[in-house]
C-alpha cells in the first residue's frame, strides 16, 4: 500500500513550542513526531510513503532519507509555493505507483485499521474512501452526513446543532484516477475539492471509526501526545 503524507504547511499554531523545524518533525520524547506516525503506517502494510514537502522540506527528507531504516521505501514531492493540500496531492501525482493511494495529514497519529478504507471502496465502488469520527458536540465541528453510503454533506455546520455527530477524520483513501482530475496549482481538497465532486457526483464513501486520534496543531494536543509517549500509551 502507498500514502501521501501532507507535509507542506507552515505550522504557525504550534511556533510557540516548535520553531526550528516543519511541524511533524517535531520533537516527541527525542524522536520527530512522523517517525510515530510512520511506524504506524508500516505496521498497518503501508511500505510507500511520498512526501508532500514544502516549508524547510530538505529537513524531512534529511530525517528519513529512503526510509529503509523506518521499513517503507520514501520519495519527496517538493513544492515550490504553497498548493494547499489539493495542490499538494497533485504535485505527488508522479510517485503514485498504485490504483489507489492514502492521503493524510503528517501531523496527525490515527490509530485504526487502514485496510477496511480498501474494503469499503471495493463493495461500494467509490472514487473515494475516507473515515469519520463521531464527536460528543458537533457544534464546534462542520458535520460529515451520508445518504445510501454516499457522502451528502460535507462540513456542514448549522446552526442549533448540538449533540453526537460524525465529523472527517483526515485519512482519505483515493483511486489514481480522481487524484489525476485535479488541477495543478493552488486547491483545498477539504474546502473545495470535495463540495465539488460531491456535486458532480464523484462516489464518496465514508466509515466511521474509533481508535486514538491525536493533531498535534496546538501546543495542547502537542503536550498531550509527548505524555502519551512518556507514559507508553503509544510504543517508541
Amino acid at each position: 500500500m502507498q500514502a501521501i503524507l501532507l507535509c507542506g504547511g507552515l505550522g504557525t499554531r504550534l511556533r510557540s513550542v516548535v520553531s526550528d523545524r516543519p511541524k511533524p518533525l517535531a520533537d516527541i520524547e527525542g524522536r520527530p513526531f512522523m517517525a510515530y506516525l510512520c511506524e504506524e503506517l508500516v505496521r498497518q502494510g503501508i511500505d510507500e510513503i511520498v512526501f508532500a514537502a514544502g516549508y524547510l522540506g530538505e529537513m524531512i527528507e534529511e530525517c528519513f532519507g529512503d526510509g529503509s531504516r523506518y521499513g517503507f521505501s520514501a520519495s519527496y514531492a517538493f513544492e515550490k509555493e504553497a498548493l494547499g493540500t489539493g495542490g499538494a496531492i497533485r504535485n505527488a501525482l508522479p510517485h503514485v505507483k498504485r490504483e489507489q493511494c492514502f492521503v493524510l495529514n503528517a501531523d496527525t497519529y490515527y490509530r485504526i485499521r487502514y485496510a477496511a478504507l480498501f474494503e469499503l471502496m471495493e463493495e461500494k465502488e467509490l472514487d473515494m474512501a475516507l473515515f469519520t469520527r463521531e464527536v460528543e458536540d458537533i457544534s464546534r465541528y462542520g458535520e460529515v452526513r451520508l445518504s445510501d453510503g454516499l457522502l451528502s454533506a460535507w462540513n456542514e455546520k448549522r446552526e442549533g446543532r448540538q449533540g453526537k455527530g460524525e465529523i472527517n477524520g483526515g485519512v482519505y483513501l483515493l483511486r489514481r484516477s480522481l487524484m489525476e482530475r485535479i488541477p495543478e496549482g493552488k486547491h483545498s481538497l477539504e474546502n473545495e475539492l470535495i463540495p465539488r465532486w460531491i456535486q458532480e457526483g464523484v462516489r464518496i464513501g465514508a466509515k466511521k471509526a474509533e481508535g486514538y486520534f491525536i493533531d498535534i496543531g496546538l501546543p495542547e494536543s502537542y503536550r498531550q501526545f509527548s505524555e502519551d509517549v512518556r507514559e507508553g500509551r503509544i510504543s517508541q
